[in-house]
C-alpha cells in the first residue's frame, strides 16, 4: 500500500465516522475507497465491516449522556447479536446478487419513514399510545431485521434503525439517535468477531482505517448532540435518500 493509498483510506474513516454518528451510511464511503486501492468486493466489504467498528464505539461514547435507562434498551442486544449472526452467514454462504437487489429499496423505504414520520403515526398511533407489549414487539423486530441487514452488508443501517425507531419510541431524535449508535455498535462487535474467524479481511487496510473512524466516530456523535432536531432529520433523510439512489444504480448497471 502506498502514501496515495493510504491517504485516501484515512480521509475515508474520517468522513465514515462522522457521517455513522450522524445519520448513518458511512460504508458507503469506505467500502468504494477499499475497492478504489484494489481489493475485490469480497475482501473490500469484510474488511470494511471490521474498520468501521471503532467509529461505532466511538459514537456511543460521545453520545453516551442521551441513552435512555432501564432493561428495555439492553434486551435489545441479543436480539441485535442473533440478527447479525444470521446476516453475516447469508453473506458467507450465499451469492450477493439477489440481496443487492433489494437493499435500494429498502434504504429508500426506511428513508422515506422517516421522512413522512408524522403522517405514519397519525396513521399507527403516537408512540406514547401504543401498548407496551406491542411497542416491545415492534421495536424487537425491527432491530432484528436491522441486524440481519447489518451483517450482510451494513451500508445505511443506521438510516434504518434511526427511522424505524423514531416511529415507534416516543424520545427525542438525539435519544433515538444514541439508541442507534449502540445497536450499530453491537453489530460492529458481532461482525468483526465473526469475519476475523471466517472471512477475508486484509488487516493492513484495516489499520488504516479503523483508527480514523474512531475519531470521526466520536466527533460525528458530539455534532449530533448540538444539531437541530429539524436539522438532524433534514441530513439523514438527504443522506439515506442519496445512498438508495447510489445503491439502486450500483445495482442495475
Amino acid at each position: 500500500m502506498d502514501v496515495s493509498h493510504a491517504a485516501l483510506l484515512v480521509t475515508a474513516g474520517l468522513a465514515a465516522g462522522t457521517v455513522n454518528a450522524v445519520a448513518g451510511g458511512g460504508s458507503l464511503i469506505t467500502f468504494p475507497a477499499l475497492i478504489a486501492v484494489g481489493l475485490p468486493p469480497v475482501p473490500a466489504n469484510v474488511s470494511n465491516s471490521v474498520s468501521v467498528f471503532p467509529g461505532y464505539v466511538a459514537s456511543v461514547a460521545g453520545s453516551r449522556t442521551d441513552l435512555p435507562r432501564g432493561r428495555a434498551l439492553w434486551l435489545l442486544l441479543p436480539t441485535t447479536v442473533a440478527g447479525t449472526i444470521v446476516g453475516c452467514l447469508l453473506l458467507l454462504a450465499t451469492p450477493a446478487r439477489a440481496f443487492e437487489l433489494v437493499v435500494p429499496f429498502l434504504v429508500l423505504g426506511a428513508t422515506a419513514v422517516l421522512a413522512f414520520q408524522d403522517p405514519l403515526r397519525r396513521l399507527v398511533g403516537h408512540p406514547a399510545d401504543l401498548a407496551p407489549r406491542r411497542r416491545t414487539v415492534t421495536v424487537q423486530a425491527m432491530v432484528a431485521v436491522g441486524a440481519v441487514y447489518g451483517g450482510y452488508f451494513g451500508a445505511a443501517l443506521g438510516v434504518m434503525l434511526v427511522a424505524g425507531l423514531a416511529l415507534v419510541l416516543d424520545a427525542t431524535l438525539a435519544r433515538v439517535t444514541a439508541v442507534k449508535n449502540l445497536l450499530s455498535a453491537t453489530v460492529g462487535l458481532t461482525t468483526l468477531v465473526i469475519f476475523a474467524l471466517f472471512g477475508p479481511v486484509n488487516w493492513a487496510a484495516v489499520a488504516v482505517v479503523a483508527p480514523a473512524a474512531l475519531v470521526g466516530g466520536y466527533v460525528g456523535a458530539r455534532l449530533v448532540r448540538r444539531l437541530p432536531p429539524v436539522v438532524l432529520k433534514t441530513l439523514i433523510v438527504v443522506f439515506g435518500t442519496g445512498i438508495g439512489l447510489y445503491l439502486l444504480w450500483r445495482a442495475l448497471r
